[in-house]
């Protein structure tokens, strides 16, 4: 697998050669391997749904991949194996105009909000809030302009639905498509002293459901319990009779030294036919997080948000989400949540991070209480390492 891979990338490598053929001769193509593993161990206790949720130890993310670059050009690929799955994660070009302007084709998560630029194994709170994985979207076929300056990021996307990635156009039938941007004004970046607000917003067409009744004229929105030892769903809405998606969400993040805070809100509008009420959920999340062995938070200009602490660095996060699925109007319980956690990171050298995160979730209103409120406590350790 890995001579494939090996092969695959250094194909794509020769193409940007080509394609960048322009340029002097001297630039050099480099080609690197890259991997992650994330070694998780779980202790839990629920209530009606408690017999889901045992206790053990996983691997939810496994992955190996290549990256290779020439001149201005830059190519990634990456390939899961979590649970015994093979799975395409990040698969892309780039093509860096400038220091400030960069393009991007491929299959890849879009920026929309200040949890989507962030890694899944670089979450502060070592889950990404409920709120987010409701609200945001996970890898899709697309392209990306970003613009990126001292104090200003905006980026401009156009996608198709993530399901293209995953099987052919004769199954899926017409791709549902939408267009998304995100802008963040930044006027503080110095070291320990970051303040910057943003706000991002998006138009999805209806999506692919397996249902013929729901195929393309649906969409279903979703989010797990917080944990990937033991994989539930915790929330979930099928709103059908759709025409259009639309939402926006707004975020603010800033670091005073090395206490740091974040806080990003949601709004998912959902047009409807005729007949049928539209369609609101929303959902907010807010930290406090502090470094308490090591220096002052720095910015990541890039992503747009506090940069990952340094090597020898310990930090506490404190978290709150909340998450709504429900509208009694448009007759639609996906249920409501409450999560509270606090996670420990402790940043053990440049390829690895320690990790353990306690939490407590509530979840109600799933099918107007036809379905029993429920909690889960969670006690979590992770070590992952990445390179």
């Amino acid at each position: 697998m890995y001579l494939r891979m090996k092969r695959i990338i250094s194909t794509i490598a020769l193409c940007l050669v080509v394609l960048g053929g322009a340029y002097a001769q001297e630039e050099e193509l480099v080609v690197k391997t890259s991997g992650r593993i994330l070694m998780d161990g779980g202790l839990f206790n629920a209530g009606e749904e408690n017999g889901l949720f045992n206790d053990g130890f996983a691997i939810p993310d496994m992955r190996i991949g290549m990256k290779a670059k020439y001149g201005q050009w830059a190519a990634k690929v990456d390939i899961g194996y979590a649970y015994g799955k093979v799975g395409m994660k990040d698969t892309q070009l780039e093509y860096t105009f400038d220091g400030h302007n960069m393009f991007r084709g491929g299959y890849f998560i879009h920026q929309y909000g200040l949890q989507s630029a962030t890694s899944s194994s670089f979450k502060e709170s070592m889950e990404e809030p409920r709120s987010n994985q409701a609200f945001n979207n996970n890898r899709m076929l697309g392209v990306m302009f970003v613009h990126s300056e001292k104090k200003f990021l905006g980026t401009f996307s156009l996608f198709n639905e993530t399901d293209a990635m995953k099987m052919s156009s004769d199954v899926l039938g017409n791709q549902a498509t939408g267009a998304m941007s995100r802008l963040v004004y930044r006027p503080f970046t110095k070291i320990g002293q970051i303040f910057h607000v943003g706000i991002s917003g998006a138009y999805e067409a209806p999506r692919y459901n397996a249902d013929e009744q729901l195929d393309h004229s649906s969409y279903v929105l979703k989010t797990s319990w917080p944990t990937r030892v033991a994989k539930v769903t915790a929330l979930e809405a099928t709103v059908s009779n759709a025409k259009g998606l639309y939402k926006f969400t707004p975020e603010m993040v800033g670091a005073i030294g090395r206490f740091g805070f974040g806080a990003q809100y949601f709004m998912n509008y959902i047009k409807r036919d005729e007949g049928f009420h539209n369609f609101r959920a929303s959902g907010a999340y807010g930290e406090v997080r502090g470094i308490i062995k090591g220096q002052a938070y720095t910015y990541n200009y890039g992503d747009g948000g506090l940069a990952t602490p340094a090597v020898g660095d310990m930090e506490v996060v404190l978290a709150y989400d909340y998450t709504d699925l429900s509208d009694s109007k448009a007759e639609v319980f996906g249920g409501r949540s409450n999560d509270y956690s606090a996670t420990f990171n402790y940043y053990l050298n440049k390829y690895m991070i320690w990790r353990v995160r306690a939490s407590y979730t509530n979840v109600s209103n799933r099918l107007d209480y036809s379905v029993p409120e429920n909690h889960l406590t969670t006690i979590e350790t992770r070590l992952q390492i990445k390179f």
